[in-house]
């Protein structure tokens, strides 16, 4: 029997689902029951049947599944994978700017702590932010912690007043303006599509900018053959296994979050064999019943 065929007979075995993010590595894509960005994964999330979450990804996911279902036991393929954005936000600063401006709607981007999203009024991802934040009725909006994503709301949405954490990822501060210019010297014909979470001087050199399963779906509906992408490297594995016969470039071989590569297909199989003596994602009644508002209230503005 082979590690994909033991997998699979351990995940029946104990009743669990395994989500994956696309940043993962492509092995571990590919025994995933779901594989999706931020916002498909936190809808799948709240769907799941199965008595166990694990979970492909960092810490901030598995939090939001326990939000969203809580009923559920929900355990990390890497229990140490984090996300650096995440913790460049607590629930501290963001009380202290409630009370500096008390008319101001919080928006905290899902990659947040769940003691953030507890003190915040909707969650939102790089996929629906535009629209979520949109629909809300205050004219002020602090969006936490990424200062990119919040820039690039903003020029979308110029009738609302941003006030900016400064946050952001590592991984996507990476990527650099020089670095692009020298990646499209190389490529000339190839269309540059980027996250949100870049900086807005990659944004303004791009083809396209959308969350991951928006690249995934421009790659596969775009007839060009060559794309320069401005992500993380993980999303290669779809890209490339939706278009055969197209050509991605990263910007930069650096564009990798060393957190999400910690989960591998070994750590997922051997912590699926052990599901029992891991330690799951645990967090207080009133951190759940505080921080799955503004999630809940997500899923509900995204899909109205």
């Amino acid at each position: 029997m082979n590690r994909k065929e033991k997998i699979s007979k351990l995940k029946q075995e104990k009743d669990t689902v395994i989500l994956a993010h696309y940043y993962v590595d492509g092995a571990v894509q590919e025994i995933a029951d779901f594989v999706g960005d931020s916002y498909a994964l936190a809808k799948k999330a709240a769907e799941v049947t199965q008595k166990n979450i694990l979970f492909a990804g960092v810490s901030f996911m598995g939090e939001s599944a326990k939000l969203l279902n809580p009923g559920k036991r929900v355990y990390m393929a890497d229990a140490s994978a984090g996300c650096p954005m995440a913790d460049m936000a607590t629930a501290e600063q963001v009380r202290k700017v409630r009370e500096k401006y008390p008319d101001a709607a919080v928006v905290c981007y899902v990659n947040s702590t769940a003691e953030v999203k507890a003190q915040s009024d909707v969650c939102v991802t790089s996929s629906n932010a535009v629209k979520v934040v949109g629909k809300m009725k205050q004219k002020q909006i602090y969006f936490v912690p990424d200062s990119h994503l919040a820039r690039f709301v903003a020029k979308k949405l110029p009738e609302k007043q941003f006030i900016f954490h400064d946050g952001y990822c590592p991984t996507h501060q990476e990527i650099g303006r020089d670095s692009l210019a020298k990646a499209k010297e190389k490529h000339p014909g190839a269309l540059v599509l980027s996250h949100p979470e870049c900086s807005e001087e990659i944004l303004e050199l791009s083809d396209y900018v959308g969350s991951t399963a928006e690249i995934l779906c421009f790659a596969r509906e775009n007839s060009a053959e060559e794309y320069i992408i401005a992500t993380e490297t993980g999303v290669f594995y779809q890209l490339e296994k939706e278009n055969p016969q197209k050509k991605f470039y990263p910007v930069i071989p650096e564009q990798i979050c060393p957190d999400m590569k910690k989960i591998t297909l070994e750590k997922t199989e051997s912590v699926l064999a052990n599901l029992e003596n891991q330690q799951e994602i645990l967090l207080e009644e009133s951190v759940i019943e505080q921080a799955r508002r503004p999630l809940e209230q997500m899923l509900k503005l995204a899909l109205s």
